[in-house]
Protein backbone atom coordinates (compact mmCIF):
# COMPACT_ATOMS: atom_id res chain seq x y z
CA UNK A 1 0.00 0.00 0.00
CA UNK A 2 0.93 3.65 -0.69
CA UNK A 3 0.17 6.32 1.03
CA UNK A 4 1.08 10.29 1.00
CA UNK A 5 1.51 12.75 4.28
CA UNK A 6 1.24 16.05 3.81
CA UNK A 7 2.94 18.12 6.83
CA UNK A 8 6.65 16.95 8.03
CA UNK A 9 6.21 18.42 11.54
CA UNK A 10 5.99 15.99 14.56
CA UNK A 11 2.79 14.24 13.96
CA UNK A 12 3.25 13.83 10.49
CA UNK A 13 6.54 12.62 10.90
CA UNK A 14 5.48 10.46 13.95
CA UNK A 15 2.90 8.63 11.20
CA UNK A 16 5.05 8.31 8.80
CA UNK A 17 7.38 6.45 10.73
CA UNK A 18 4.45 4.61 12.20
CA UNK A 19 3.04 3.39 8.88
CA UNK A 20 6.42 2.78 7.31
CA UNK A 21 7.23 0.16 10.04
CA UNK A 22 4.03 -1.63 9.39
CA UNK A 23 5.43 -2.25 5.45
CA UNK A 24 4.01 0.48 3.76
CA UNK A 25 5.47 3.21 1.26
CA UNK A 26 4.98 6.61 2.37
CA UNK A 27 6.10 9.65 0.95
CA UNK A 28 6.04 13.22 2.65
CA UNK A 29 5.60 16.36 1.55
CA UNK A 30 6.17 19.37 3.17
CA UNK A 31 7.01 23.19 2.04
CA UNK A 32 10.37 23.01 3.85
CA UNK A 33 12.80 21.36 1.23
CA UNK A 34 15.88 21.66 3.80
CA UNK A 35 13.47 19.65 5.74
CA UNK A 36 12.61 17.10 2.71
CA UNK A 37 16.36 16.54 2.45
CA UNK A 38 17.17 15.65 6.01
CA UNK A 39 14.54 13.28 5.91
CA UNK A 40 15.89 11.86 2.79
CA UNK A 41 19.47 11.57 3.74
CA UNK A 42 20.02 11.35 7.07
CA UNK A 43 16.78 9.49 7.92
CA UNK A 44 15.91 12.16 10.79
CA UNK A 45 13.84 14.84 11.79
CA UNK A 46 15.35 16.91 14.28
CA UNK A 47 13.80 20.42 14.52
CA UNK A 48 10.44 17.99 15.66
CA UNK A 49 11.25 14.76 16.71
CA UNK A 50 14.78 14.34 18.21
CA UNK A 51 17.10 11.03 18.83
CA UNK A 52 14.69 9.44 15.98
CA UNK A 53 15.60 7.25 13.20
CA UNK A 54 13.17 7.47 9.89
CA UNK A 55 12.62 4.55 8.70
CA UNK A 56 13.79 4.10 5.07
CA UNK A 57 10.45 3.17 3.82
CA UNK A 58 9.65 7.07 3.93
CA UNK A 59 10.29 9.99 1.48
CA UNK A 60 10.25 12.88 1.39
CA UNK A 61 8.65 14.56 -1.86
CA UNK A 62 8.85 18.40 -3.06
CA UNK A 63 6.08 18.22 -5.50
CA UNK A 64 2.50 18.24 -3.68
CA UNK A 65 1.56 16.22 -7.25
CA UNK A 66 4.07 13.55 -6.51
CA UNK A 67 2.63 12.92 -2.65
CA UNK A 68 -0.61 12.59 -3.89
CA UNK A 69 -0.51 10.57 -7.12
CA UNK A 70 -0.72 6.66 -6.52
CA UNK A 71 -1.58 6.80 -2.82
CA UNK A 72 -4.57 4.82 -1.82
CA UNK A 73 -4.42 7.09 1.62
CA UNK A 74 -3.70 10.88 1.79
CA UNK A 75 -2.58 12.07 5.43
CA UNK A 76 -3.00 15.59 6.37
CA UNK A 77 -0.77 16.58 9.05
CA UNK A 78 -0.46 20.87 8.50
CA UNK A 79 -1.24 23.23 10.96
CA UNK A 80 -5.13 24.00 11.02
CA UNK A 81 -4.68 27.97 9.84
CA UNK A 82 -2.69 26.01 6.60
CA UNK A 83 -5.57 23.27 6.12
CA UNK A 84 -7.68 25.06 3.66
CA UNK A 85 -4.77 26.29 1.24
CA UNK A 86 -3.08 22.89 1.25
CA UNK A 87 -6.53 21.30 0.23
CA UNK A 88 -7.34 24.06 -2.44
CA UNK A 89 -4.22 22.93 -3.44
CA UNK A 90 -4.13 18.99 -3.34
CA UNK A 91 -7.74 19.22 -4.68
CA UNK A 92 -7.03 19.28 -8.33
CA UNK A 93 -4.41 16.15 -7.61
CA UNK A 94 -6.87 13.47 -5.50
CA UNK A 95 -8.63 10.88 -7.32
CA UNK A 96 -11.78 9.64 -6.59
CA UNK A 97 -11.67 6.67 -3.93
CA UNK A 98 -8.36 8.04 -2.38
CA UNK A 99 -9.41 8.22 1.18
CA UNK A 100 -8.49 11.26 3.25
CA UNK A 101 -7.15 11.15 6.83
CA UNK A 102 -6.95 14.28 8.80
CA UNK A 103 -4.74 15.03 11.67
CA UNK A 104 -5.34 18.04 12.43
CA UNK A 105 -6.66 19.86 15.40
CA UNK A 106 -8.58 23.34 15.69
CA UNK A 107 -11.47 25.13 14.28
CA UNK A 108 -11.11 28.09 11.13
CA UNK A 109 -10.75 31.17 13.06
CA UNK A 110 -13.01 33.14 10.30
CA UNK A 111 -15.51 30.41 9.66
CA UNK A 112 -15.11 28.14 12.99
CA UNK A 113 -15.60 25.17 10.94
CA UNK A 114 -14.36 21.90 12.15
CA UNK A 115 -11.51 20.43 9.90
CA UNK A 116 -12.90 17.53 8.69
CA UNK A 117 -15.82 20.49 7.12
CA UNK A 118 -12.98 21.90 5.33
CA UNK A 119 -11.46 19.19 3.93
CA UNK A 120 -14.72 18.32 3.03
CA UNK A 121 -15.61 21.82 1.03
CA UNK A 122 -12.52 21.85 -0.78
CA UNK A 123 -12.13 18.18 -1.39
CA UNK A 124 -15.82 16.83 -1.55
CA UNK A 125 -14.98 14.04 -3.88
CA UNK A 126 -13.25 11.97 -1.24
CA UNK A 127 -14.04 10.34 1.77
CA UNK A 128 -12.73 11.56 5.21
CA UNK A 129 -11.60 10.18 8.91
CA UNK A 130 -10.49 12.13 11.64
CA UNK A 131 -7.75 10.52 13.37
CA UNK A 132 -7.53 12.21 16.64
CA UNK A 133 -6.56 11.11 20.61
CA UNK A 134 -4.09 11.41 23.46
CA UNK A 135 -1.49 10.69 20.83
CA UNK A 136 1.92 12.61 21.84
CA UNK A 137 4.41 12.29 18.64
CA UNK A 138 7.12 12.03 20.27
CA UNK A 139 5.66 8.86 21.88
CA UNK A 140 4.09 7.20 18.82
CA UNK A 141 7.82 7.83 16.61
CA UNK A 142 9.39 5.43 19.16
CA UNK A 143 6.37 2.47 19.51
CA UNK A 144 5.13 3.28 22.70
CA UNK A 145 1.80 2.17 23.20
CA UNK A 146 -0.78 4.60 22.28
CA UNK A 147 -4.54 4.38 21.59
CA UNK A 148 -6.50 6.67 19.51
CA UNK A 149 -10.06 7.03 17.67
CA UNK A 150 -11.00 6.83 13.98
CA UNK A 151 -13.85 8.78 13.60
CA UNK A 152 -15.87 9.13 10.28
CA UNK A 153 -19.44 9.28 9.00
CA UNK A 154 -18.76 6.61 6.89
CA UNK A 155 -18.72 3.65 9.08
CA UNK A 156 -17.16 1.01 6.31
CA UNK A 157 -14.04 3.96 5.99
CA UNK A 158 -13.42 4.32 9.70
CA UNK A 159 -12.89 0.01 10.03
CA UNK A 160 -10.62 0.49 7.34
CA UNK A 161 -8.58 3.32 8.55
CA UNK A 162 -8.53 0.88 11.70
CA UNK A 163 -7.07 -2.27 9.74
CA UNK A 164 -4.35 -0.16 7.58
CA UNK A 165 -2.73 2.21 11.31
CA UNK A 166 -3.42 -0.21 14.12
CA UNK A 167 -0.81 -2.85 15.77
CA UNK A 168 0.19 -4.10 19.04
CA UNK A 169 2.16 -0.81 19.92
CA UNK A 170 -0.61 1.35 18.01
CA UNK A 171 -4.62 0.83 18.83
CA UNK A 172 -7.29 2.43 16.97
CA UNK A 173 -11.05 2.29 17.91
CA UNK A 174 -13.77 3.46 15.58
CA UNK A 175 -16.29 6.68 16.27
CA UNK A 176 -18.80 7.94 13.92
CA UNK A 177 -19.31 11.41 16.22
CA UNK A 178 -16.99 13.39 13.78
CA UNK A 179 -18.66 16.77 15.62
CA UNK A 180 -17.47 15.43 18.79
CA UNK A 181 -14.42 14.06 18.20
CA UNK A 182 -12.75 17.41 16.31
CA UNK A 183 -14.18 19.64 19.02
CA UNK A 184 -13.05 17.54 21.80
CA UNK A 185 -9.57 17.74 19.89
CA UNK A 186 -9.82 21.84 19.09
CA UNK A 187 -10.60 22.95 22.79
CA UNK A 188 -8.70 20.55 24.78
CA UNK A 189 -5.78 22.56 23.46
CA UNK A 190 -7.12 25.66 25.19
CA UNK A 191 -7.62 23.82 28.34
CA UNK A 192 -3.95 22.65 28.32
CA UNK A 193 -2.94 26.65 27.97
CA UNK A 194 -5.03 27.05 31.15
CA UNK A 195 -3.48 24.22 32.52
CA UNK A 196 0.36 25.43 32.01
CA UNK A 197 -0.10 29.08 33.00
CA UNK A 198 -1.79 27.36 36.48
CA UNK A 199 1.63 25.39 36.55
CA UNK A 200 3.73 28.58 35.67
CA UNK A 201 1.83 31.02 38.64
CA UNK A 202 3.12 28.18 40.97
CA UNK A 203 -0.37 26.37 41.57
CA UNK A 204 -0.75 23.14 42.70
CA UNK A 205 -2.68 19.71 41.46
CA UNK A 206 -5.69 20.87 43.08
CA UNK A 207 -5.79 23.73 40.49
CA UNK A 208 -5.35 21.62 37.25
CA UNK A 209 -7.45 19.26 38.12
CA UNK A 210 -10.19 21.91 38.81
CA UNK A 211 -9.03 23.34 35.61
CA UNK A 212 -9.47 20.16 33.86
CA UNK A 213 -12.53 18.98 35.01
CA UNK A 214 -14.93 22.31 34.30
CA UNK A 215 -12.83 22.20 31.09
CA UNK A 216 -14.02 19.10 29.65
CA UNK A 217 -18.03 20.13 30.90
CA UNK A 218 -17.65 23.52 28.83
CA UNK A 219 -15.99 21.32 25.90
CA UNK A 220 -19.27 18.82 26.65
CA UNK A 221 -21.61 21.75 27.04
CA UNK A 222 -20.67 23.42 23.17
CA UNK A 223 -19.98 19.85 21.15
CA UNK A 224 -23.65 18.78 22.59
CA UNK A 225 -24.98 22.16 21.83
CA UNK A 226 -22.88 21.63 18.27
CA UNK A 227 -24.58 18.28 17.41
CA UNK A 228 -22.29 15.90 19.02
CA UNK A 229 -22.84 12.56 21.42
CA UNK A 230 -21.59 13.40 24.84
CA UNK A 231 -20.36 10.02 25.85
CA UNK A 232 -17.86 11.06 23.40
CA UNK A 233 -16.06 13.30 25.28
CA UNK A 234 -15.81 10.49 27.97
CA UNK A 235 -13.81 8.65 25.40
CA UNK A 236 -10.11 8.93 23.89
CA UNK A 237 -10.72 12.48 22.07
CA UNK A 238 -12.22 14.23 25.18
CA UNK A 239 -11.25 13.17 28.44
CA UNK A 240 -8.24 10.81 27.34
CA UNK A 241 -6.55 13.77 24.98
CA UNK A 242 -7.41 16.41 27.93
CA UNK A 243 -5.43 14.26 30.62
CA UNK A 244 -2.31 14.21 28.48
CA UNK A 245 -2.36 17.54 27.13
CA UNK A 246 -2.77 19.30 30.24
CA UNK A 247 -0.12 17.08 32.41
CA UNK A 248 2.95 16.69 29.97
CA UNK A 249 5.70 18.45 28.99
CA UNK A 250 5.59 17.10 25.47
CA UNK A 251 2.21 19.39 25.04
CA UNK A 252 3.30 22.69 23.20
CA UNK A 253 0.38 24.24 24.63
CA UNK A 254 1.00 23.11 28.44
CA UNK A 255 4.32 24.27 27.83
CA UNK A 256 3.59 28.12 26.10
CA UNK A 257 1.47 27.97 28.82
CA UNK A 258 3.80 27.89 31.81
CA UNK A 259 5.90 30.39 30.17
CA UNK A 260 2.76 32.84 30.45
CA UNK A 261 2.25 32.03 33.65
CA UNK A 262 5.25 32.87 34.63
CA UNK A 263 5.25 36.22 33.02
CA UNK A 264 6.55 36.14 29.20
CA UNK A 265 4.43 37.92 26.65
CA UNK A 266 2.52 36.01 24.17
CA UNK A 267 4.79 36.84 21.71
CA UNK A 268 8.09 35.45 23.34
CA UNK A 269 6.16 32.49 24.82
CA UNK A 270 5.28 31.29 20.84
CA UNK A 271 8.95 31.85 19.86
CA UNK A 272 10.27 29.98 22.50
CA UNK A 273 8.25 27.16 21.53
CA UNK A 274 9.21 27.14 18.11
CA UNK A 275 6.50 25.23 16.71
CA UNK A 276 2.62 25.88 16.51
CA UNK A 277 0.43 26.45 19.70
CA UNK A 278 -2.89 25.44 18.50
CA UNK A 279 -4.29 26.10 21.37
CA UNK A 280 -3.54 29.63 20.81
CA UNK A 281 -5.80 30.34 17.55
CA UNK A 282 -8.63 27.73 18.92
CA UNK A 283 -9.02 30.39 21.82
CA UNK A 284 -9.82 33.08 19.40
CA UNK A 285 -12.10 30.38 16.90
CA UNK A 286 -13.81 28.67 20.55
CA UNK A 287 -14.78 32.10 21.95
CA UNK A 288 -16.34 34.15 18.93
CA UNK A 289 -18.16 30.05 18.02
CA UNK A 290 -19.22 30.05 22.05
CA UNK A 291 -20.82 33.92 21.78
CA UNK A 292 -22.52 32.79 18.35
CA UNK A 293 -24.15 29.32 19.52
CA UNK A 294 -25.22 31.07 23.07
CA UNK A 295 -22.78 28.27 25.29
CA UNK A 296 -20.99 29.56 28.17
CA UNK A 297 -17.61 29.08 28.76
CA UNK A 298 -15.79 30.78 31.53
CA UNK A 299 -12.46 29.01 31.15
CA UNK A 300 -12.25 30.06 27.13
CA UNK A 301 -13.41 33.10 28.16
CA UNK A 302 -10.95 33.97 30.88
CA UNK A 303 -8.15 32.72 28.49
CA UNK A 304 -9.19 34.80 25.78
CA UNK A 305 -8.41 37.68 27.93
CA UNK A 306 -5.04 36.58 28.72
CA UNK A 307 -4.27 35.85 25.35
CA UNK A 308 -5.59 39.21 24.01
CA UNK A 309 -6.93 41.89 26.06
CA UNK A 310 -3.44 41.43 28.48
CA UNK A 311 -5.44 40.16 31.58
CA UNK A 312 -3.88 39.41 34.52
CA UNK A 313 -3.54 35.80 34.99
CA UNK A 314 -4.03 35.86 38.63
CA UNK A 315 -6.90 37.94 38.19
CA UNK A 316 -8.21 35.75 35.44
CA UNK A 317 -8.20 33.14 38.07
CA UNK A 318 -9.50 34.60 41.27
CA UNK A 319 -12.52 35.73 38.60
CA UNK A 320 -13.11 31.96 38.13
CA UNK A 321 -13.07 30.98 41.58
CA UNK A 322 -15.55 33.87 42.97
CA UNK A 323 -18.14 33.20 40.45
CA UNK A 324 -22.03 32.57 41.07
CA UNK A 325 -22.54 29.45 43.04
CA UNK A 326 -23.47 26.66 40.84
CA UNK A 327 -24.89 23.04 40.97
CA UNK A 328 -21.88 20.61 39.85
CA UNK A 329 -24.73 18.85 37.80
CA UNK A 330 -24.98 22.10 35.03
CA UNK A 331 -22.69 20.33 32.81
CA UNK A 332 -24.09 19.69 29.69
CA UNK A 333 -26.91 21.68 29.57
Amino acid sequence: MKIGILGAGSWGSAIAIHLAKKGYSVEVWDKNEDLLKEINNNHTNTKYLKNVEIPDGVKGVLELSECIKDKEIIVFAVPSHALRIVCKQASSFLTEGQIIVSLVKGLENTTYKRMSEIIKEECPNNEVVVLSGPTHAEEVSVGIPTTIVAASENIESALYIQDVFMDSNFRVYTNTDVVGVEIGAAVKNIVALAAGISDGLGYGDNTKAALMTRGIAEITRLGVKLGANPMTFAGLAGIGDLIVTCTSMHSRNRRCGILLGQGMDLKSAMDSIGMVVEGVHATEAVYNLAKNVGVEMPIVNALYDVLFNNRNPREAVNELMTRDKKSELEIII
